[in-house]
């Protein structure tokens, strides 16, 4: 089995949400922040990373995506309100 992760990047606190998925979030946080990825977060300029959950099974995480997806937005701010109150980019560290 592969693992796998679900995160939420920001431009901003309280700004506009990406909701992903991939198997290797370190790599795929690079790719974000080097605009790598074409699509929504590259227009948007989506780069701080303030949430992700971890699962054994990537297709947990694609299930959980999927999820998060049909959620309304105050129910992803809570997510990371809960988990991220200062909105801290996560991923600092991490950057190529």
């Amino acid at each position: 089995m592969k693992k796998g992760y679900v995160y939420i990047i920001t431009n901003k606190r309280n700004g506009t949400l990406y909701i992903g998925v991939t198997s290797d979030l370190v790599k795929r946080i690079n790719q974000h922040n080097n605009d790598m990825i074409e699509g929504f977060s590259k227009k948007y300029r989506l780069k701080m990373l303030v949430y992700y959950e971890e699962y054994l099974d990537i297709y947990d995480a694609i299930s959980r995506e999927k999820y998060l997806k049909g959620k309304k937005r105050e129910y992803k701010l809570d997510l990371i309100n809960g988990s991220n109150p200062k909105w801290n980019d996560l991923s600092i560290g991490w950057r190529n």
